[in-house]
């Protein structure tokens, strides 16, 4: 199926839910999440990223359109960005966990390549 997973929401539900996943990721450098929101939420963080490296006044203000919190923000432009610089892409990675103990959903990390 092309285009994107549903995730069983609403569509300001699901965009919302991602955009807390993606600031949550640039915080923390990793979350804990199951393996299809990892992947949806892995498209948009490697845009974030791309963004970040362009490093000027429009992909900031993109940046700061989606992200939750200005100080990810500028840590994404500041910190992130520039160690992903000779990199042409496949910023995170997915580490599978295992299954979840109440609904048996794949558990996975989602998070930066180079921490």
């Amino acid at each position: 199926m092309p285009g994107h997973r549903k995730l069983g929401r609403t569509t300001a539900h699901r965009k919302m839910m991602l955009r807390n996943l993606v600031t949550d990721l640039f915080r923390n450098g990793r979350i804990s999440t199951t393996d299809c929101r990892a992947k949806e939420a892995r498209k948009i963080a490697e845009k974030m990223i791309t963004l970040g490296k362009r490093n000027d006044l429009h992909a900031r203000r993109q940046a700061m359109s989606y992200l939750l919190d200005e100080t990810v923000v500028k840590n994404l432009f500041d910190v992130i960005a520039p160690t992903f610089e000779s990199r042409n892409g496949g910023y995170t990675r997915i580490l599978k966990l295992g299954p979840r103990q109440g609904d048996n959903a794949e558990m996975v990390f989602l998070e930066l390549v180079e921490r």
